[in-house]
């Protein structure tokens, strides 16, 4: 198989490189690219730069601001923006909710929602994960109970990322409890966050942020409007919006960042008589991460180039592990490539620890979570095991 880009993937890509560090503010991609808080307004800023310009859904249909790509030139487009450093597209609204919208709900919900969506007028939330319903997420409890035009929702969802910033939840909730199967009786619901009964509450993380929620939804009554497809279906739904998550889940552009980050870092250390970059054992450290995301890139171009037909491809599996893997690889590196310094201090004397280093462990600690959500490495190895090793 060739997998040299063509003259014209050549140009798109080039086109997509332009485009993404010259249109983007550098304030915003130099924030990101250190790891630090871009806040709400910057997401919003980026993306409907990216909208305004049809960069920002193009995987949805193209009647709904989609473009007509192959699937070498939307991975061409994920991969530039992550090395340009601009903040993804949010993927609660892009890759999640709009796409289900797109294709499941009705012509009135698509006209409502999907513009707003995209533009990231409507901050959306996924409301999946409830206490005793992570990776068994069939189990859930959350109710949905129909009430003439309503349905009565009660229940709790928790580990909801953003839902401070939320204008919209996307919620499963339970709608026949006596269905044969635990996986049947479920709906997709759209509520809206300022509900009466909607109640979010902070979780704090181990890098002290406060990035997820949880919430508690008590007699909150939604139109019934706002069923998504048909009643009791949602789970066919969730499925078909965790599947959009396939190739893009490895963030190989986001690990070569952080990778030419913990280099040009390197060369600034000395270490004897050169700098820490010339030590043997780390420069070794070093060669082997770079050929690890060469061969997870070659590995990843072998699964877009065999999903043109549209099917889910195993291998995706193999994609999410080891981007997984390589992205906390990195950030360990950078880590310790600040050494004392990634543990913040500011010295009475006014010395303190540069800001790159500080935030070196809080992002550490904070990727700890890619190797668990869009299901988990222990999953991924068991989809590896039983659909493409056969055991």
């Amino acid at each position: 198989m060739n997998l040299a880009l063509t003259d014209e993937e050549l140009a798109f890509r080039d086109e997509m490189r332009t485009f993404f560090t010259t249109q983007i503010p550098a304030e915003i991609r130099e924030r990101y690219a250190r790891g630090e808080e871009v806040g709400k307004e910057g997401f919003i800023e980026s993306q409907r730069i990216l909208n305004a310009n049809g960069l920002a859904t193009p995987h949805w249909p193209v009647e709904w601001g989609g473009r007509d790509w192959t699937p070498v030139q939307k991975h061409i487009w994920l991969d530039e923006l992550q090395l340009a450093s601009v903040p993804e597209p949010l993927a609660f609204n892009t890759s999640m909710v709009g796409p289900v919208i797109a294709a499941f709900g009705s012509q009135e919900q698509k006209e409502k929602f999907l513009p707003p969506t995209a533009n990231l007028d409507i901050w959306w939330c996924q409301g999946f994960s409830e206490p005793e319903a992570g990776s068994d997420l069939a189990s859930l409890k959350t109710r949905a109970v129909r009430d003439g035009d309503d349905y009565v929702i009660n229940g709790q969802k928790t580990w909801t990322t953003l839902a401070q910033h939320a204008d919209w939840i996307f919620v499963l909730a339970r709608t026949n409890p006596d269905a044969p199967k635990k996986q049947a009786g479920i709906s997709f619901i759209l509520v809206d966050m300022k509900t009466p009964g909607v109640t979010v509450r902070p979780i704090k993380l181990i890098d002290g942020g406060y990035e997820v929620n949880e919430i508690f939804f008590e007699d909150v009554r939604v139109p019934a409007e706002n069923l998504v497809g048909e009643e009791n279906q949602g789970w066919s739904y969730a499925k078909f919006l965790l599947g959009n998550e396939r190739t893009g889940v490895t963030r190989l552009g986001f690990s070569k960042v952080r990778l030419a980050q913990a280099k040009e870092r390197a060369a600034e250390i000395s270490v004897g008589e050169g700098t820490l970059l010339d030590d043997p054992l780390f420069a070794a450290r070093i060669a082997e991460l770079e050929n690890e995301i060469i061969a997870l890139e070659l590995t990843q171009l072998r699964v877009v180039a065999s999903s043109a037909d549209g099917k889910p491809n195993p291998a995706s599996s193999l994609l999410k592990l080891r981007g997984s893997e390589l992205q906390q690889a990195t950030l360990e590196l950078l880590t310790d490539v600040a050494g004392p310094d990634s543990l913040p201090f500011a010295a009475g004397d006014g010395i303190a620890s540069p800001l790159w280093a500080q935030r070196t462990t809080p992002t550490y600690l904070n990727y700890r979570k890619v190797s668990i959500y869009s299901g988990s490495s222990e999953v991924q190895r068991s989809i590896i095991a039983s659909s493409i090793l056969g055991l």
